[in-house]
């Protein structure tokens, strides 16, 4: 691993090589990221993680007021690890039609709404006019609002029902008002893993395929890392590796996003724990979760942002990650049912743009509400000057 093995607070040569390039731009290596991953310093990686994301966006945490709708949860695949899906005439499944779906969001509206998230299952039998439709009549009753829609899986199954290539299916939905592909369907790309994890055939190849088409189309898309489960740190830094090349290539992706995998900590309603993986594996602890983000922010040097989804890690871990490269904590999120059906984790439904503006001043930054296209909308205050003279990092 050239030189790079496990890393600990007495390896200071290599600490110091890690440093200086960090501290010079250059661009880290897949030894480096794997040791950065063997550190055992936690506030070593967050101080150095700290001040790549103050180099791109200084004392800044964007945010923006958005809403999940999930029209249907019918799928056919059984992922490892997801607790959202069910089989067609199972208890609680369900598929929206679309003025359901619309009066859903309309109910969503207030609060200055200006960006919804939309994810379902794969259904084995809605047809394909259903997408476009959807999103044709959601615009019409949200014109000010963000189409963020569908994941590179659902995008690939569109293909499949429909007969039509993925360029004329993106086509046919930026026509309709999408804005944005949603980040999902990555989890770990590296096969060693995947095989055990994902129950669908929508692997690198189509991933990478579906999303460069996207951004050869003007769109402007997340990513998304799922960690904490059956991987080991080696495969996070390939995953990151692939998308840091592809962002070499297009430049369409706008943030990346580490997901912390979630235990089924009780039962669903119908008695079933649809989650397989839990049997042999445990949650990321908190300082895992930082240490991801960190490495992330120091591995992925062409994406300007890094975004924490607090849903799926709880909102003090949400802070911290702030401190530890993160420059971005996902909005507003009413109700996130792929979650919340997941886990009884802790984190509440909603929060407010006050509770947001709250919690990003409490950990010492400035918050910026943008849109999805992370064009700002609105600038606040900092840290209350008589808690904190300046925004600064939290000490650990």
């Amino acid at each position: 691993m050239a030189g790079s093995m496990a890393l600990s607070a007495n390896d200071a040569g290599l600490k110091r090589e890690l440093e200086q390039k960090i501290r010079a731009g250059e661009r880290l290596s897949r030894e480096d990221g794997i040791a950065l991953y063997a550190s055992d310093d936690l506030a070593w990686l967050g101080g150095l993680a700290h001040e790549v994301r103050t180099r791109k966006n200084g004392d800044v945490v964007h945010f923006n007021v958005n809403r999940h709708l999930n029209m249907t949860n019918v799928c056919t695949a059984s992922c490892a690890y997801c607790s959202f899906q069910r089989k067609p005439g199972e208890k609680d499944a369900y598929t929206m039609r679309i003025e359901e779906a619309v009066r859903l969001a309309k109910a969503m509206e207030g609060d200055n709404l200006t960006e919804l998230h939309i994810v379902n299952g794969l259904h084995p039998t809605l047809p394909w006019r259903y997408y476009p439709r959807s999103l044709r009549a959601l615009k019409e009753a949200l014109p000010q609002v963000s189409l963020k829609c569908f994941t590179a899986t659902e995008l690939h199954h569109f293909e499949k029902i429909s007969g039509l290539s993925a360029s004329e299916i993106l086509d046919e939905l930026i026509d309709a008002g999408l804005e944005s592909l949603t980040g999902g369907g990555a989890e770990i790309f590296d096969w060693e893993v995947r095989q055990h994890i994902v129950d669908h055939d929508t692997h690198w190849e189509d991933w990478s395929r579906i999303h460069r088409l996207a951004h050869e189309k003007g769109l402007k898309t997340p990513c998304t890392m799922l960690y904490g489960h059956v991987e080991e740190p080696r495969h996070r830094v390939d995953h990151v590796l692939r998308l840091r090349e592809l962002q070499d290539e297009t430049g369409g992706f706008q943030v990346f996003i580490p997901l912390r995998y979630q235990h089924d900590f009780v039962d669903m309603k119908d008695g079933k724990v649809r989650n397989r993986l839990q049997a042999r594996t445990t949650m990321a602890t908190g300082a895992e979760a930082l240490k991801t983000f960190a490495v992330s922010r120091l591995l992925f040097d062409n994406v300007p942002h890094v975004k924490v989804f607090w849903v799926m890690h709880g909102v003090h871990t949400a802070q911290l990650a702030l401190q530890h490269g993160a420059d971005d904590m996902d909005g507003s999120v009413v109700e996130y049912k792929i979650t919340h059906d997941a886990d009884n984790f802790g984190t509440p439904d909603k929060l407010t743009r006050e509770d947001i503006l709250d919690l990003i001043r409490d950990a010492g930054f400035r918050p910026v509400e943008r849109n999805t296209r992370y064009e700002i909308i609105r600038e606040y205050e900092g840290p209350n000057p008589d808690r904190r003279e300046t925004p600064q990092a939290m000490r650990l």
